[in-house]
Protein backbone atom coordinates (compact mmCIF):
# COMPACT_ATOMS: atom_id res chain seq x y z
CA UNK A 1 0.00 0.00 0.00
CA UNK A 2 0.96 3.12 -0.88
CA UNK A 3 0.88 5.55 2.24
CA UNK A 4 3.27 6.79 4.81
CA UNK A 5 3.85 5.49 8.57
CA UNK A 6 0.78 7.35 10.00
CA UNK A 7 -1.39 6.43 7.21
CA UNK A 8 -1.20 9.55 4.70
CA UNK A 9 -2.57 8.45 1.05
CA UNK A 10 0.11 8.57 -1.28
CA UNK A 11 -1.70 10.45 -3.80
CA UNK A 12 -4.18 12.60 -2.65
CA UNK A 13 -1.84 13.40 0.80
CA UNK A 14 -5.02 12.51 3.53
CA UNK A 15 -5.44 10.55 6.18
CA UNK A 16 -8.02 9.61 8.38
CA UNK A 17 -9.99 12.31 10.06
CA UNK A 18 -9.04 14.84 6.89
CA UNK A 19 -12.37 14.15 5.20
CA UNK A 20 -16.29 13.71 6.16
CA UNK A 21 -18.15 11.15 5.08
CA UNK A 22 -19.66 12.91 2.01
CA UNK A 23 -17.34 14.29 -0.46
CA UNK A 24 -17.51 16.51 -3.61
CA UNK A 25 -15.38 15.54 -6.58
CA UNK A 26 -14.70 18.33 -9.37
CA UNK A 27 -12.34 17.53 -12.26
CA UNK A 28 -10.40 21.54 -12.04
CA UNK A 29 -8.23 21.93 -8.84
CA UNK A 30 -9.28 25.64 -8.77
CA UNK A 31 -13.19 24.83 -8.41
CA UNK A 32 -12.54 23.46 -4.90
CA UNK A 33 -11.86 26.84 -3.14
CA UNK A 34 -15.44 28.13 -5.04
CA UNK A 35 -17.69 24.95 -3.93
CA UNK A 36 -15.78 25.03 0.08
CA UNK A 37 -17.37 28.32 0.25
CA UNK A 38 -20.69 26.63 0.39
CA UNK A 39 -19.67 25.10 3.45
CA UNK A 40 -19.65 26.32 7.20
CA UNK A 41 -16.02 26.61 8.86
CA UNK A 42 -14.56 25.37 5.60
CA UNK A 43 -10.76 24.90 5.89
CA UNK A 44 -7.87 23.92 3.62
CA UNK A 45 -6.49 20.17 4.01
CA UNK A 46 -4.44 19.10 1.64
CA UNK A 47 -2.94 20.08 -1.95
CA UNK A 48 -0.59 17.33 -3.88
CA UNK A 49 -0.57 17.27 -7.83
CA UNK A 50 -3.98 17.33 -8.80
CA UNK A 51 -5.81 16.63 -5.70
CA UNK A 52 -6.82 19.88 -3.59
CA UNK A 53 -9.21 19.02 -0.22
CA UNK A 54 -10.88 21.25 1.49
CA UNK A 55 -12.99 20.32 4.93
CA UNK A 56 -16.24 21.56 6.43
CA UNK A 57 -19.61 21.09 7.53
CA UNK A 58 -23.00 20.71 5.79
CA UNK A 59 -25.85 21.06 8.43
CA UNK A 60 -23.72 20.03 11.44
CA UNK A 61 -22.06 17.04 9.07
CA UNK A 62 -18.71 16.89 8.01
CA UNK A 63 -18.00 17.16 4.41
CA UNK A 64 -15.22 17.53 2.14
CA UNK A 65 -14.74 18.60 -1.67
CA UNK A 66 -11.67 16.73 -3.45
CA UNK A 67 -10.50 17.48 -6.89
CA UNK A 68 -9.73 14.75 -9.11
CA UNK A 69 -7.94 15.93 -12.48
CA UNK A 70 -8.94 15.03 -15.95
CA UNK A 71 -10.24 11.51 -16.48
CA UNK A 72 -10.61 8.12 -15.31
CA UNK A 73 -7.14 6.97 -14.23
CA UNK A 74 -6.86 9.96 -11.94
CA UNK A 75 -10.43 9.78 -10.21
CA UNK A 76 -10.60 6.52 -9.26
CA UNK A 77 -7.53 6.79 -7.64
CA UNK A 78 -8.93 9.57 -5.65
CA UNK A 79 -11.96 7.23 -4.77
CA UNK A 80 -9.86 4.43 -3.78
CA UNK A 81 -7.78 6.84 -1.30
CA UNK A 82 -10.59 8.54 -0.29
CA UNK A 83 -12.66 5.45 0.84
CA UNK A 84 -9.13 4.31 2.80
CA UNK A 85 -9.73 7.62 4.81
CA UNK A 86 -13.39 6.77 5.58
CA UNK A 87 -14.99 8.73 3.18
CA UNK A 88 -18.65 6.80 1.62
CA UNK A 89 -20.77 9.14 -0.14
CA UNK A 90 -19.47 11.04 -3.56
CA UNK A 91 -20.84 13.19 -5.86
CA UNK A 92 -18.99 14.50 -9.16
CA UNK A 93 -19.49 18.04 -10.23
CA UNK A 94 -18.21 19.10 -13.35
CA UNK A 95 -18.79 19.72 -16.80
CA UNK A 96 -20.31 18.04 -19.98
CA UNK A 97 -21.18 18.70 -23.81
CA UNK A 98 -24.20 17.60 -24.73
CA UNK A 99 -25.31 14.96 -27.04
CA UNK A 100 -29.17 14.43 -26.66
CA UNK A 101 -30.72 18.07 -29.05
CA UNK A 102 -32.72 18.68 -25.75
CA UNK A 103 -29.71 19.39 -23.69
CA UNK A 104 -28.71 23.34 -24.15
CA UNK A 105 -25.79 24.71 -22.89
CA UNK A 106 -26.81 25.98 -18.73
CA UNK A 107 -28.77 22.76 -18.57
CA UNK A 108 -28.10 20.59 -16.25
CA UNK A 109 -27.33 17.26 -16.84
CA UNK A 110 -27.84 14.21 -13.69
CA UNK A 111 -26.36 10.51 -14.66
CA UNK A 112 -28.47 7.47 -13.94
CA UNK A 113 -25.46 5.37 -15.47
CA UNK A 114 -22.20 5.91 -17.83
CA UNK A 115 -20.93 4.26 -21.18
CA UNK A 116 -18.05 2.62 -20.28
CA UNK A 117 -15.91 3.78 -23.76
CA UNK A 118 -12.76 4.57 -21.73
CA UNK A 119 -9.84 2.21 -20.13
CA UNK A 120 -9.89 2.71 -16.50
CA UNK A 121 -12.85 0.82 -15.77
CA UNK A 122 -12.16 -2.11 -17.84
CA UNK A 123 -8.82 -3.05 -15.07
CA UNK A 124 -11.96 -3.08 -12.19
CA UNK A 125 -15.24 -5.04 -13.94
CA UNK A 126 -15.55 -7.06 -17.21
CA UNK A 127 -17.33 -4.95 -19.92
CA UNK A 128 -20.43 -6.82 -19.16
CA UNK A 129 -21.01 -5.09 -16.08
CA UNK A 130 -22.51 -1.53 -15.79
CA UNK A 131 -21.58 1.51 -14.76
CA UNK A 132 -24.59 3.00 -12.67
CA UNK A 133 -25.06 5.69 -10.22
CA UNK A 134 -26.62 4.72 -6.91
CA UNK A 135 -29.80 5.52 -6.67
CA UNK A 136 -30.14 7.45 -2.93
CA UNK A 137 -27.69 10.00 -5.03
CA UNK A 138 -29.70 10.34 -8.38
CA UNK A 139 -32.69 11.02 -6.58
CA UNK A 140 -31.00 13.37 -4.40
CA UNK A 141 -30.22 15.27 -7.06
CA UNK A 142 -33.40 15.22 -9.22
CA UNK A 143 -34.91 16.27 -5.74
CA UNK A 144 -32.36 19.35 -5.78
CA UNK A 145 -32.69 20.12 -9.14
CA UNK A 146 -36.20 20.63 -9.29
CA UNK A 147 -36.12 22.52 -5.67
CA UNK A 148 -33.86 24.97 -7.24
CA UNK A 149 -36.41 25.16 -10.40
CA UNK A 150 -33.10 24.16 -12.58
CA UNK A 151 -33.79 22.62 -15.91
CA UNK A 152 -32.36 19.22 -16.08
CA UNK A 153 -32.54 16.03 -17.61
CA UNK A 154 -31.46 12.99 -15.72
CA UNK A 155 -30.26 9.73 -18.07
CA UNK A 156 -27.13 8.16 -19.37
CA UNK A 157 -24.00 10.18 -20.04
CA UNK A 158 -20.78 9.03 -22.49
CA UNK A 159 -17.37 8.16 -20.83
CA UNK A 160 -14.38 8.47 -22.97
CA UNK A 161 -10.54 9.00 -22.75
CA UNK A 162 -9.93 11.40 -25.37
CA UNK A 163 -11.01 14.56 -25.16
CA UNK A 164 -10.43 16.07 -28.84
CA UNK A 165 -11.68 11.99 -29.85
CA UNK A 166 -14.85 13.89 -29.13
CA UNK A 167 -14.57 17.10 -30.42
CA UNK A 168 -12.41 16.39 -33.76
CA UNK A 169 -13.13 12.32 -34.29
CA UNK A 170 -12.26 13.01 -38.20
CA UNK A 171 -8.77 14.01 -37.33
CA UNK A 172 -8.18 10.34 -35.48
CA UNK A 173 -6.93 7.28 -37.33
CA UNK A 174 -9.93 5.27 -35.48
CA UNK A 175 -12.35 8.09 -36.93
CA UNK A 176 -14.79 5.57 -38.28
CA UNK A 177 -15.55 4.20 -34.58
CA UNK A 178 -15.30 6.79 -33.32
CA UNK A 179 -17.85 8.24 -35.32
CA UNK A 180 -20.02 5.10 -35.62
CA UNK A 181 -20.27 4.92 -32.16
CA UNK A 182 -20.79 8.92 -31.60
CA UNK A 183 -23.87 7.88 -33.96
CA UNK A 184 -24.77 4.19 -31.13
CA UNK A 185 -25.24 7.26 -28.82
CA UNK A 186 -27.11 9.16 -30.46
CA UNK A 187 -29.93 7.20 -31.45
CA UNK A 188 -29.92 5.37 -28.15
CA UNK A 189 -30.63 9.00 -26.21
CA UNK A 190 -27.24 9.50 -24.45
CA UNK A 191 -27.28 12.92 -23.10
CA UNK A 192 -24.07 13.80 -22.88
CA UNK A 193 -20.28 13.25 -22.70
CA UNK A 194 -17.74 13.68 -20.18
CA UNK A 195 -14.40 11.65 -18.84
CA UNK A 196 -15.01 10.23 -15.38
CA UNK A 197 -18.15 8.66 -13.74
CA UNK A 198 -17.50 5.36 -15.43
CA UNK A 199 -14.79 5.02 -13.71
CA UNK A 200 -15.95 5.80 -10.88
CA UNK A 201 -19.21 4.10 -11.03
CA UNK A 202 -17.75 0.45 -11.48
CA UNK A 203 -14.96 1.39 -8.94
CA UNK A 204 -17.44 2.21 -6.24
CA UNK A 205 -19.46 -1.09 -7.06
CA UNK A 206 -16.35 -2.95 -6.19
CA UNK A 207 -15.66 -0.47 -2.96
CA UNK A 208 -18.95 -0.72 -1.82
CA UNK A 209 -19.83 2.92 -1.79
CA UNK A 210 -22.01 5.72 -3.12
CA UNK A 211 -21.14 7.53 -6.22
CA UNK A 212 -23.33 9.98 -8.24
CA UNK A 213 -22.76 12.83 -10.82
CA UNK A 214 -24.22 15.68 -11.36
CA UNK A 215 -22.96 18.13 -14.24
CA UNK A 216 -23.55 21.98 -15.76
CA UNK A 217 -23.56 21.43 -19.84
CA UNK A 218 -21.54 23.58 -21.64
CA UNK A 219 -22.79 23.17 -25.11
CA UNK A 220 -24.00 21.03 -27.52
CA UNK A 221 -21.91 20.07 -30.85
CA UNK A 222 -25.04 18.28 -31.92
CA UNK A 223 -27.27 21.40 -31.89
CA UNK A 224 -24.33 23.10 -33.53
CA UNK A 225 -24.52 21.31 -36.26
CA UNK A 226 -28.10 21.09 -37.19
CA UNK A 227 -27.91 25.19 -36.77
CA UNK A 228 -30.28 25.26 -33.20
CA UNK A 229 -29.38 27.73 -30.80
CA UNK A 230 -26.30 26.73 -29.19
CA UNK A 231 -25.50 28.61 -26.08
CA UNK A 232 -22.02 28.31 -24.63
CA UNK A 233 -22.14 28.47 -20.44
CA UNK A 234 -18.94 27.89 -18.66
CA UNK A 235 -19.95 29.00 -15.00
CA UNK A 236 -20.16 25.79 -12.96
CA UNK A 237 -22.83 27.00 -9.83
CA UNK A 238 -25.96 25.55 -10.93
CA UNK A 239 -24.14 22.21 -10.90
CA UNK A 240 -22.21 22.95 -7.66
CA UNK A 241 -25.68 24.23 -5.83
CA UNK A 242 -27.60 21.17 -7.04
CA UNK A 243 -24.98 18.61 -5.41
CA UNK A 244 -24.91 20.78 -2.25
CA UNK A 245 -28.46 20.89 -2.10
CA UNK A 246 -28.37 17.15 -2.96
CA UNK A 247 -25.89 16.26 0.14
CA UNK A 248 -28.42 18.36 2.21
CA UNK A 249 -31.21 16.18 1.49
CA UNK A 250 -29.02 13.45 1.89
CA UNK A 251 -27.92 14.05 5.61
CA UNK A 252 -31.88 15.26 6.44
CA UNK A 253 -32.88 11.33 5.00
Amino acid sequence: MHYSQDGTQYHIGLKSGDVGEYVILPGDPKRCAKIAQYFDDAKFVADNREYVTYTGYLDGVKVSVTSTGIGGPSASIALEELVNVGAKKFIRVGTCGGIDIDVKGGDIVIATGAIRMEGTSKEYAPIEFPAVADLDIINALVKSAKNLGFNYHAGIVQCKDSFYGQHSPEKMAVSYELQNKWEAWKRLGCLASEMESAALFVAASLLKVKVGSVFLAVANQEREKQGLENSVVHDTDKAIKTAIEAIKILIRE
